[in-house]
């Protein structure tokens, strides 16, 4: 049983997707498995980012869109956490909020969905691909700088339909989410990395919570895994240290073996014609992510992102 002095009911906010609710209940689980007696309760609710679909991301407010209301929830004492995809989290978390848990990393590549080719290479010239995603975009034309892209929002039901009557010759999605949704049949392959690096954070899911709550804390550092966590702050750390987000085509993504950390960053241009890449190796994650940020700024990378 958890101790008397610990809490004995956690509310959990929860953006009210199908994804969302799975990463919902997914900690859920975690907490009331690792504390007997703890129970955890799910609130969900619509963000605007979920509300806000005709426009990118970029041009309204950026991926926190997918948290604020998350966070007056618990601000206001409706909600004591709140379960994200960690590469919706922005890297400057508002005053007061922490995260306190990194869950298990699920395969952090993209998936290639389409109903009539197998892969990127097997798309025709001109063909029409969807994604929400800058970094996506610019990687898939710095590979094939004959397609065409265009912006894809919704959530994971939505992009598939959307795929499905036809509007879309394939779509770009996270294979995690499609993997935790058991949509594993529609994706037609995984992308490799060399092709299109992932999202800081995809694949992890973090739980938020307000920092100055040392209960909490110590319930989050219970389910709180070590390598996601180790790997999600060189990652995070280069995407700080460049003032990175979903305005710029960035990404990071950060190996871990017995011994080291590899952390392998890119930068291009929205366009994909301008793309550089680098791979740095250190021990320490947030030393290794500025380093590696720094080691890029001095070959040109904010020149890049300014475009």
């Amino acid at each position: 049983m958890i101790q008397p002095d610990k809490l004995d009911k956690l509310i959990i906010a929860s953006r009210d997707s199908q994804l969302a609710l799975w990463q919902s209940r997914y900690v859920k689980e975690l907490l009331e498995q690792t504390h007997p007696g703890l129970i955890c309760e799910i609130i969900t609710m619509k963000t605007q980012g979920d509300k806000i679909l005709d426009r990118p991301l970029n041009q309204i407010g950026g991926k926190a869109l997918f948290m604020k209301e998350l966070e007056v929830a618990m601000t206001k004492g409706r909600a004591d956490i709140a379960v994200h995809s960690l590469k919706d989290v922005p890297y400057e978390l508002p005053e007061g909020f922490a995260l306190g848990a990194f869950c298990q990393r699920e395969n952090p590549q993209d998936a290639f969905v389409s109903n009539a080719f197998a892969s990127i290479d097997d798309l025709p010239r001109g063909a029409i691909v969807g994604t929400s995603s800058l970094r996506r975009k610019a990687q898939l034309l710095a590979y094939r700088s004959d397609l065409n892209v265009r912006d894809l929002r919704g959530n994971v039901q939505t992009r598939l339909k959307k795929l499905d009557d036809g509007l879309y010759d394939a779509i770009i999605l996270a294979a995690a989410g499609l993997i935790r949704l058991e949509l594993t049949a529609r994706i037609k392959s995984l992308i490799d990395v060399n092709i299109s690096l992932p999202a800081v954070g995809q694949g992890i899911v973090v739980v938020e919570y307000l920092a100055q709550n040392p209960q909490i804390k110590a319930l989050l550092n219970a389910i709180d895994n070590e390598d996601a966590r180790v790997c999600a702050l060189a990652e995070r750390s280069f995407n700080e240290a460049l003032q990175g987000g979903c305005h710029v085509p960035i990404a990071a993504f950060c190996e871990k073996d017995a011994n080291s950390l590899q952390l392998t960053a890119m930068v291009a241009s929205s366009d994909g014609k301008q793309l550089m890449r680098e791979v740095l190796i250190g021990s320490n994650a947030i030393d290794l992510g500025k380093a590696l940020a720094q080691k890029m700024i001095e070959k040109g990378a904010k020149a890049i992102l300014q475009q």
